[in-house]
């Protein structure tokens, strides 16, 4: 067994894993843990738990402490510096004519990197780039192209729904959307009606898919012949959220019934 630490660094970002390093921490404390990139402020959203250690697929970097004041403090002076590095960078991006736009930068805790994450259609030789940003901001540089989906997670935005974007708000991970999930939950195919605003597949196809196949199964398929109070019919539609059918009786007239009220013909 193996005790671990769920800490997340963005709003609805990745819970990512550590070694508490036998420090007292719960729900809702800030941390200063080891990352890749050096020393990051964290919070912590899951309290310290054991796990079965062939669980823990990437190695544990330790929390090193809890947050002081001076580390907030200086996380947010390097925060307040971030909007005049985006300015000055796409300045340097216009003059090199280079096809990418600016979206973010981030400092670490203690200033000695600085992660630019930018969007563009293709491939960008930044090479040259990179050496003006390292020259003019003095630290380590890390250039981060960034897909359609997570442009839009940094961004924000609100969906056709009129709420802010689910990426924003709580996806902490994208998880596959199909075609199939929109047809099996009979939506118009439109790619502008299901489509989000980073141009892909919504989202919120993947919430309710499960739910619609389960209801679909206690509902007769199209084209089977049922019975009803009214007589025999033929099923020509269904409606699972309410759980109706849609059949066409013999007089031709098509009515909508509660899925309790049709049989099919062999039962």
């Amino acid at each position: 067994m193996k005790e671990v630490v769920g800490i997340r660094f963005k709003r609805a970002g990745r819970v990512h894993y550590f070694d508490p390093a036998g420090i007292e921490l719960n729900v809702g404390d800030w941390v200063v843990v080891d990352t890749g990139r050096g020393p990051e402020v964290g919070k912590v959203v899951i309290a310290p738990k054991q796990v079965v250690a062939s669980e823990i697929t990437e190695p544990l970097k330790a929390v090193l402490r809890q947050a002081s004041e001076e580390d907030l403090r200086q996380r947010e002076e390097f925060k307040a510096r971030e909007k005049e590095v985006l300015e000055r960078g796409q300045e340097m991006i216009a003059r090199a004519n280079l096809p990418m736009k600016l979206l973010s930068a981030e400092y670490n805790l203690d200033g000695t990197r600085l992660t630019l994450s930018f969007g563009a259609e293709g491939r960008v030789d930044f090479r040259d780039l990179l050496k003006e940003l390292t020259t003019t901001f003095k630290t380590r540089i890390e250039l981060r192209q960034m897909g359609p989906r997570d442009k839009a997670k940094l961004l924000g935005g609100y969906g056709r729904c009129g709420r802010p974007l689910c990426c924003t708000t709580y996806l902490s991970e994208f998880s596959p959307v199909t075609i199939r999930m929109a047809k099996e939950q009979e939506l118009p195919l439109n790619p502008l009606k299901i489509s989000g605003v980073c141009g892909r597949l919504i989202c919120c196809l993947s919430h309710e898919c499960e739910q619609y196949r389960e209801m679909k199964l206690k509902l007769p398929p199209i084209g089977q012949r049922v019975t009803t109070p009214m007589g025999t019919a033929s099923v020509v539609g269904a409606n699972p959220l309410k759980e109706t059918v849609l059949v066409r009786l013999e007089s031709e007239a098509i009515v909508e019934l509660p899925a309790t009220e049709v049989k099919s013909e062999e039962a």
